[in-house]
């Protein structure tokens, strides 16, 4: 099994774990070992079940704004969380292929192959969601006939998106392309950079 697939696999595992309780403060226990890659992309994909329902949840317009504004910090630590593990899984990638050749005309790729499976990762969200909009017996045919549609381009970008994946790593592998990972500067979540935080300070 190749790369994505295997990766895909996993996300879609842990998203049908997290939706047993489908509860945003369920634990749901990690079945592979602490340390291994399988164990950093079943934990991105659970924190982002936990924060696809955040969403929804927020948008709640009966929501009390006291609740809204402590969801709302809840998701700004979800969001760097997952750039932490999105950051994670491109050192593991960085040190995996460190010793590979570069061919000379070798090319950078627009995205690292960490952020092309964080997509994967809310791809497999957005496949689940889909389906269960598809199978709704309280829903008009005209919606279910929407979502169906939706759900078939869904599909297809899961196709093209892991043959895009194995064929980015398998460039890699080669040589054919080189990595070149830039870390996330989040200016807002930084007290030094964000002009509210550090004028804050100084008062």
């Amino acid at each position: 099994m190749e790369l994505a697939d295997k990766c895909y696999e996993i996300f879609s595992k842990a998203t049908d774990m997290y939706h047993v309780t489908d509860d945003v403060d369920a634990v749901v226990a990690n079945p592979y070992a602490e340390g291994t890659i399988e164990h950093i992309l079943f934990e991105k994909n659970l924190v982002d079940a936990v924060q696809w329902h955040l969403e929804d949840i927020i948008r709640d317009p009966e929501i009390d704004p006291v609740a809204a504004l402590a969801l709302k910090r809840r998701i700004d630590r979800s969001n760097q969380v997952r750039t932490d593990m999105v950051e994670q899984l491109d050192s593991y990638f960085l040190d995996k292929y460190a010793g590979v050749e570069v061919a000379p005309d070798a090319t950078i790729n627009t995205e690292s192959p960490a952020w092309a499976l964080d997509r994967l990762s809310i791809l497999a969200l957005k496949i689940y969601h889909m389906e269960i909009e598809t199978a709704r017996t309280d829903a008009s045919a005209e919606h279910i006939a929407k979502c169906a549609a939706k759900l078939a381009t869904l599909r297809e970008q899961h196709t093209d998106l892991t043959t895009a994946i194995n064929q980015l790593i398998a460039d890699i592998e080669a040589g054919r392309k080189y990595m070149k990972v830039y870390r996330q500067m989040k200016m807002y979540n930084d007290p030094s950079t964000n002009p509210v935080l550090y004028a804050a300070k100084q008062q």
